[in-house]
């Protein structure tokens, strides 16, 4: 962090730091920062109350924090929440006399005061990519605003996943998986976005052990996972992401579950349904021999989840009205099909 603390300071001189409560902590992350942006002559002020998938309301609270504080850029330090969020108050910052109501509102304006973030985990690649995912806790959804804010800065120092927990490599890995099958089975794919695809792949697929618990992980595979997670992020920036995604949000929202959890749970049924030249390169270049295998990984990684059919079934035909994730999917989706890919790790 100290080596490119004159790329942070160029940003501005006061910056609003946005992270959780523990996280950055207890990795050593925000002490980096707050020494890096000290030593250049920045003032900083902490906001750390960003919760796993941050609301519309901390995002404004933390924006009032930020106008308070005169901060002129803003820093993320965290996994996906703690960026998605800052890319926000960036934006709202810019644009200090509007309400919540902007962050939704599409065509409107997207610039924003310079964002800075620090990943600590190894799955959104929200440092490379300008969607910030916020919740509507009234509304019961989750999804992305319509603005697109890019990083100024990424500053990836895969030294801090040391620090988290197996459960959080786990699920944040599976979140990267879900990222590059979804850009390479999209109806958006390119030369290269599959190009980031394939590279992404097989850095990924070398920490496969260590995400078994077969071996401890070192540096190499904290790197190796950080990159992956990158490289998802730089695919998904050419396509988008498609209906494992789409359907994702609902067990979050509705259930608790972890994101990359919740993703995982319907990759295996968007594995299934694909052409198969297309399923064959991504599980071959992962190190996967088939779906089944996958999905055993899978159950590994992150568990089995018990969700009524009933319930999966409903979401499933949600889904089918979701025309931003549908158009994203190349190949025919029905309500049946759509269906069989909501029960298929069930």
């Amino acid at each position: 962090m100290l080596r490119h603390k004159k790329e942070l300071a160029q940003l501005g001189r006061r910056a609003l730091i946005v992270t959780g409560r523990h996280s950055a902590k207890l990795n050593g992350s925000l002490d980096d920062v707050q020494e890096a942006l000290s030593s250049e002559g920045v003032f900083w002020t902490l906001f750390d109350e960003v919760e796993e998938n941050p609301s519309v309301e901390t995002v404004m609270k933390a924006r009032d924090a930020g106008l308070r504080a005169q901060a002129d850029f803003v820093i993320g330090i965290g996994g996906g929440s703690a960026m998605d969020a800052a890319k926000a108050v960036a934006l709202m910052m810019f644009h200090s006399e509007q309400d919540k109501s902007y962050l939704y509102t599409k065509g409107a304006d997207s610039s924003a005061v310079p964002v800075a973030v620090v990943p600590t985990t190894c799955g959104t690649g929200s440092e490379a990519t300008a969607v910030s995912v916020l919740t509507r806790p009234d509304m019961g959804v989750k999804g992305s605003i319509p603005h697109k804010i890019f990083p100024a800065l990424a500053l990836s120092d895969p030294g801090y996943l040391a620090f988290a927990p197996k459960t959080v490599i786990g699920n944040t890995a599976v979140d990267a998986f879900a990222h590059l099958a979804e850009s390479y089975i999209n109806t958006n794919a390119t030369d290269y976005s599959r190009m980031c695809v394939r590279e992404g792949l097989r850095i990924w697929s070398r920490s496969k052990d260590v995400l078994l618990g077969k071996r401890q992980a070192g540096p190499e595979d904290y790197r190796n996972l950080m990159n992956a997670s990158t490289m998802a992020g730089m695919a998904i920036c050419h396509t988008g992401t498609s209906l494992p995604h789409g359907l994702s949000y609902p067990l979050t929202c509705e259930f608790g579950i972890p994101h990359g959890r919740a993703v995982g749970f319907f990759l295996s049924g968007y594995l299934r349904q694909s052409f198969a030249e297309d399923q064959s390169a991504v599980l071959g270049t992962a190190g996967f021999s088939d779906v089944d295998e996958f999905e055993e990984f899978y159950y590994a990684v992150c568990g089995r989840l018990e969700i009524e059919e009933e319930k999966l079934l409903l979401m499933a035909d949600a889904m089918m009205e979701n025309q931003a994730k549908l158009k994203n999917c190349p190949y025919a989706v029905d309500r049946d099909v759509m269906r069989k890919i909501a029960v298929s790790c069930r």
